[in-house]
């Protein structure tokens, strides 16, 4: 897969999901597709379906990429400017431990930073949603 069909992946992946249910939720859903491609990614490799493995490893970098494109640095600031360079550094960083020898604890690594983000997401969700009911009774009233 050609890097400029690997953006375009990853824009309609990001696309796809963002028109069928909130941004936030999005985000989240994505986030946990990104875990799964890496883990079937592990386990493929460890079965030597290299071809599988790589193609789960290419899913997964597809959604951290289309993650990182869609942040609006501009209204983002620099929580944006970081989160695009964690996106990025757990590309590479996913890119470099695979087919290595220690690949299952480098995954592990990244799918653990990975779920702190969902959880981290999660929480902005709660409060966002929150803050509409707040908002929504406020106004019948």
């Amino acid at each position: 897969m050609t890097q400029s069909s690997m953006a375009q992946f990853a824009s309609q992946a990001y696309r796809g999901t963002a028109v069928a249910v909130p941004p936030l939720r999005a985000v989240i859903m994505l986030l946990n597709g990104a875990v799964t491609c890496l883990q079937k990614s592990v386990q493929a490799q460890e079965v030597r379906r290299f071809e599988e493995g790589h193609a789960h490893l290419t899913r997964a970098t597809a959604i951290l990429r289309g993650l990182s494109l869609h942040l609006d640095s501009t209204r983002g600031g620099p929580v944006a400017d970081q989160l695009f360079g964690t996106y990025n550094a757990l590309i590479v960083a996913a890119l470099r431990a695979y087919g290595r020898p220690h690949m299952r604890e480098n995954f592990q690594r990244i799918t653990e930073s990975l779920l702190e983000l969902r959880q981290a997401w999660e929480a902005v969700d709660v409060a966002a949603r929150g803050k509409r009911a707040t908002a929504d009774s406020a106004n019948r009233r």
